[in-house]
């Protein structure tokens, strides 16, 4: 098992860059037209959207895993959208590879901002082992976050050289001189994330609400800028990406109703949303003093996602 897991990281970190970046690059370019499509009905604007760029991105992530690699499909995946040959993959493994092929989709259909990623994940039950995302619109070419062993790297893309070699160049983040961020992400508290990003504020930390943020969480976390989150039953096709980072860098993301570390064998499947989720409130952050106060704070908060 272990070796078949090197063996996986490995192949995603030298065969997917350059597929992420190409997902990335029809992103950007269909962003242009009316892309809006139906079928969410969570009731949340935040999750609800969804574009003909999920479709067509996931459809490339999932035809080059199909592709590049047979070892790929010894994998299970765990994609947001329902597109591609998801069936070649395994329905049972240790491995699982997860893809968001847009993470923030409202941002990216409303053309507010270029936070919007392309997104890919490798996880057994316990944490996380790879983690690579592309967000196309930040800065001149893109940006890059890549967690793998005990190194992040967040820096540009540049078009001149491969996605890999691009990544290559970028110089890890050094969890000595990375700033100490008070600054703590919140959603998932569907109309109470304004409520709940004040109530983080009074317990001595400055919580942001979705609407406040000023880009991606992931770029964001890894430079310093913030100091983790505090989310409502994450998905676990995103939100993974963020414990990576924390663990890596000393932290942890942990349930509030009891500190526990994170795992990945209570997931729910949220209906209204169609994703896989973990239940409860997860606090995450790369300063275990960070976690403390959030697990005081929200403890005794509500554990369910919607009222009845």
């Amino acid at each position: 098992m272990e070796s078949t897991l090197s063996d996986l990281t490995s192949s995603l970190s030298r065969d997917m860059p350059e597929v992420l970046r190409w997902g990335g690059a029809l992103a950007r370019r269909i962003r242009e037209f009316n892309i809006s499509l139906p079928g969410k009905t969570s009731g949340s604007h935040l999750t609800d959207a969804l574009t003909l760029a999920d479709i067509g991105v996931q459809e490339i992530l999932v035809g080059a895993l199909r592709d590049r690699d047979p070892l790929f499909r010894q994998a299970r995946i765990e994609a947001e959208e329902e597109n591609g040959d998801l069936h070649l993959f395994a329905d049972h493994a240790p491995w699982t590879i997860a893809l968001d092929p847009i993470d923030g989709t409202r941002q990216y259909r409303d053309r507010t901002g270029d936070g919007y990623a392309v997104m890919l994940s490798l996880r057994t039950r316990d944490t996380l082992h790879y983690s690579l995302v592309f967000l196309p619109e930040m800065g001149e070419s893109g940006t890059w976050v890549e967690a793998i062993g005990d190194t992040i790297r967040c820096g540009p893309d540049d078009p001149l050289m491969t996605a890999r070699k691009t990544l290559d160049a970028i110089a890890p983040v050094d969890p000595d001189n990375r700033p100490d961020s008070k600054r703590i992400y919140l959603i998932g508290f569907q109309d109470h994330d304004a409520a709940r990003a004040h109530d983080v504020t009074d317990a001595g930390l400055e919580g942001v609400a979705p609407d406040d943020m000023p880009g991606s969480i992931y770029p964001l976390l890894a430079d310093g800028q913030f100091g983790g989150s505090l989310i409502h039953s994450p998905n676990i096709y995103d939100f993974p990406v963020s414990l990576h980072m924390a663990r890596i860098l000393g932290g942890d993301a942990v349930w509030v109703h009891d500190g526990q570390s994170v795992h990945f064998d209570e997931l729910w499947m949220d209906e209204r949303a169609d994703m896989l989720r973990l239940p409860g409130i997860v606090a995450c952050s790369a300063n275990r003093q960070t976690l403390e106060t959030l697990v005081e704070l929200a403890g005794d908060w509500s554990r369910q996602r919607y009222a009845d």
